[in-house]
């Protein structure tokens, strides 16, 4: 509402004779890679919701270096950005280079991962974590029949980058529905990797859960033949993972979609989206950037003008310096039975994007 309130305030100021650079702001924003898709995704939506409130914008990707990170964050100092939004390659390592920012008086949001040890930080926007390790979790419940089936099933487990501190949520809600069944004996994880720290994909990278994946299959004789060791599911923090289990599953182990293992995912990437249509990825959590990106630009226009900025919970997501401000948005399942109509009818993809 707010968003839309500020576009029309421009347009008055326009046609009574004002300058738009009383209203208009400077915003940068720091992605933290490419080789996501989702940040290219998410960039590019907040960039185009940011410009249709007359702001400036200047949008970076740091190429997983921390380094190119703080580097671009200075340039934005020295460009006089009114506010940034971050999304930290390593959430622990931009203190001096946002004190910095503080000290130029720009405003800062932490986007989707959170900045630790920073009092720079003015809020937090993202999805609730916790929520989606709950939905991988309840998929894996659902799907392995935990609940009625006493037979033992066979898990492995990934996770993200031990440096993300969604990683944090996410694996808290993962081991919500999960452990008990580890506990119990209904679920079996022969490598007997369990801990988060064990779990962890460093930067999320593909090539890193493709080295773990087939570490795992040689140690333990995965695969759907009667000689093989069954595979039951395999939880896996996002669609990059997932990706490249899939792909190790498929050329080591002789799986294809008439009996892959269950697999979870995170965002509904292109190639995840793919993967479920095509029956090799079980499901993923839905993360609308959409929805996320407007309530940004909605709280970047609100701190700006020095409005109340909407959040909805200001107890969880404390940095090391204190508890910082948050909106979370719902994430949603989905899965082949859904997929159309909740990435294709709402216009997020269309039907030659996931052919």
């Amino acid at each position: 509402m707010f968003r839309k309130l500020f576009s029309l305030s421009v347009i008055f100021y326009f046609l009574v004779g004002g300058i738009s650079e009383c209203f208009a702001a400077k915003i940068g924003i720091a992605m933290p890679n490419t080789v996501v898709p989702r940040w290219q995704t998410d960039g590019a939506t907040l960039k185009e919701e940011l410009e249709a409130t007359e702001n400036e914008v200047i949008l970076v990707f740091a190429d997983n270096k921390k380094e190119t990170q703080i580097a671009q964050i200075e340039d934005m100092i020295k460009q006089k950005c009114d506010a940034l939004l971050v999304v930290p390659v390593d959430g622990r390592s931009l203190t001096e280079v946002l004190e910095k920012a503080k000290q130029a008086g720009i405003k800062i949001i932490s986007y989707d991962r959170l900045i630790m040890n920073s009092d720079a930080v003015s809020y937090y926007a993202s999805f609730d974590n916790f929520k989606v390790g709950l939905l991988q979790g309840e998929f894996i419940e659902d799907k392995l029949n935990l609940k009625e089936d006493g037979a033992p099933k066979n898990i492995e487990f990934f996770t993200g980058s031990i440096d993300d501190n969604n990683v944090n949520f996410l694996w808290a809600g993962d081991m919500e529905i999960l452990k008990p069944y580890l506990v119990s004996g209904r679920l079996e994880c022969k490598s007997n990797q369990t801990s988060k720290e064990d779990a962890a994909v460093h930067r999320w990278l593909a090539e890193n859960a493709k080295d773990r994946m087939t570490k795992l299959v040689q140690a333990h004789n995965y695969g759907p033949k009667p000689d093989q060791t069954r595979l039951d599911a395999v939880l896996c923090p996002n669609d990059t993972v997932a990706n490249a289990v899939i792909e190790v599953l498929i050329k080591l182990c002789g799986y294809d979609a008439s009996n892959m293992p269950v697999i979870t995912g995170q965002d509904c990437s292109k190639v995840g989206a793919k993967n479920i249509r095509n029956g090799l990825q079980s499901m993923c959590v839905f993360k609308d950037s959409r929805i996320l990106a407007i309530h940004v630009v909605d709280m970047v226009n609100e701190m700006l003008s020095g409005e109340e900025v909407d959040v909805n919970d200001t107890t969880s997501y404390d940095n090391g310096t204190g508890v910082i401000p948050a909106y979370l948005c719902d994430p949603k399942v989905v899965n082949k039975e859904n997929i159309k109509e909740i990435l294709i009818d709402t216009g997020y993809y269309t039907e030659k994007d996931l052919k």
